[in-house]
């Protein structure tokens, strides 16, 4: 019965390793296979290492880091839009995208103070401008931060 301890590999499937510089009958004594002198028979070369030429990470030009990729993107909606909703309503991201104010309820929303506000109502979104609250509150209405 065979058991995987004793597996091994069909015969010629491997070969032994090849000692480099263990005399002539070995077939790789003296030069060890690296031929007759030159760069690449003395030590390692590093591999992007290109003979002096300006080397390629030299050549090409490096700009500083940019921190688009870790903006926050708010989706934006003016104060001026709220005035469809009744007064006393509570306004949440949930129903600004029932409402099609918004396009996502992931991502973030932010109250701008574009236009006037004439309804009393308590907003809540992940930001605010200066003015918006200043509008929100002037209305008689409440202003709400979400994480």
């Amino acid at each position: 019965m065979r058991r995987l301890q004793h597996l091994r590999p069909a015969d010629g499937a491997t070969k032994s390793r090849l000692r480099r510089g263990c005399g002539r009958g070995s077939g790789q004594g003296g030069t060890s296979g690296k031929g007759h002198k030159g760069q690449k028979a003395r030590t390692q070369v590093n591999p992007w290492f290109e003979g002096g030429q300006m080397p390629i990470q030299r050549r090409l030009t490096h700009r500083g880091f940019n921190n688009a990729r870790f903006a926050r993107t708010y989706q934006v909606v003016n104060v001026g839009q709220l005035n469809r909703f009744d007064d006393d309503t509570v306004v949440t991201p949930d129903l600004l995208k029932e409402s099609g104010l918004v396009s996502s309820r992931q991502r973030p929303v932010k109250i701008l103070g574009r236009g006037s506000l004439e309804k009393r109502v308590t907003v809540c979104a992940h930001a605010f401008s200066a003015s918006a609250s200043g509008a929100i509150s002037a209305a008689g209405g409440a202003i709400e931060v979400l994480d």
